[in-house]
């Protein structure tokens, strides 16, 4: 997948099928969207083209937004846009001055002079421009008139879905990783580097990778203790993470930290992917190491049985 972070580095393009929106968490509703976009590219024998923006609208709107964390970093969106089959991805700066963009001036100079859309694709309720004044209707009479075609997925279809950003957060805020796994098509995931943390999990035979997430936006799930599995150079390891502050030994900042079931190797440095299963209980705080360590080994038990049965492979689903 080409990625471009300048509408002025596209080069000319002969003709695309489009799709735009911030597309926060790729769920089953965004597949949908995407896989009719390739559908239709790969009919036309054209690009498929998704057009996103960064940051998110309302950290620059309402620059003193602090309750608007994301599903998807915007590594983890170009990722999964390209597992799930789209040619190109255009990341627009979002920023005041694009905001005050129409709508004529979007489709005009965007959509048709640089992108050159021959197929736009978008919900019934799509609204876009300054003071959101876009809509189906001004698409529909614009493509008449410049020469693209509009589909529009329709109320029913996406009331039918019955999925949203929103309910996938509220899930992961509740510590229901199943229920988030349902609507996203795959466990919900954190991306990271791995970090030199205390040890505390070392000297007691628990040696944790301590995941340190750049995006401060990034939604971290409720704390907790969870099956989980963590992807490193490519490959797949069922695991176990804690996330929370280690009050058994009075920690002070919350930390993401994940066990490796049947698996040791120095990881400092290195990326990873944690991906969240289910939640096996709450984060607790132990009357010391031993009795941590106790219930630590009650959970890697519980988890190797999920594992099981959950048959991990090295290409869980997308």
């Amino acid at each position: 997948m080409l990625v471009f972070r300048n509408i002025n580095e596209i080069p000319y393009l002969p003709g695309t099928v489009v799709t735009d929106g911030m597309f926060d968490g790729l769920h089953l509703g965004h597949q949908k969207i995407l896989h009719q976009v390739c559908r239709q590219a790969s009919g036309l024998g054209l690009p498929s083209v998704l057009l996103t923006y960064w940051p998110h609208p309302r950290l620059v709107l309402n620059s003193g937004a602090t309750d608007l964390f994301l599903l998807t970093s915007l590594e983890e969106k170009i990722r999964l846009a390209g597992e799930l089959g789209i040619d190109i991805m255009v990341i627009i700066p979002f920023s005041i001055e694009f905001s005050q963009m129409s709508h004529s001036d979007f489709v005009r100079n965007i959509l048709c002079k640089t992108l050159n859309t021959r197929q736009l694709i978008v919900g019934y309720d799509h609204r876009f421009g300054k003071d959101r004044l876009g809509d189906i209707t001004f698409l529909r009479n614009a493509g008449a008139e410049l020469g693209f075609g509009l589909t529009e997925i329709g109320k029913q279809d996406v009331e039918d879905l019955a999925i949203s950003s929103t309910r996938i957060r509220k899930f992961l805020e509740g510590g229901q990783p199943e229920n988030a796994r349902k609507l996203l098509g795959r466990p919900y995931s954190i991306q990271g580097t791995i970090i030199k943390g205390q040890q505390r999990g070392r000297s007691i035979g628990f040696p944790t990778a301590n995941l340190s997430v750049e995006d401060e936006h990034k939604l971290i799930p409720q704390n907790g203790v969870y099956v989980s599995r963590c992807r490193i150079n490519g490959q797949w390891h069922p695991s176990m993470t804690n996330i929370g502050f280690r009050p058994t030994f009075q920690g002070m900042e919350r930390s993401i930290e994940t066990h490796l079931l049947n698996f040791q190797a120095d990881l400092y440095g290195q990326e990873a992917e944690v991906a969240l299963l289910s939640k096996l209980r709450e984060e607790l705080k132990f009357s010391g190491p031993e009795a941590l360590k106790d219930q630590l080994e009650k959970d890697r038990d519980k988890a190797l049985a999920l594992h099981r049965r959950e048959a991990i492979t090295d290409s869980p689903e997308v």
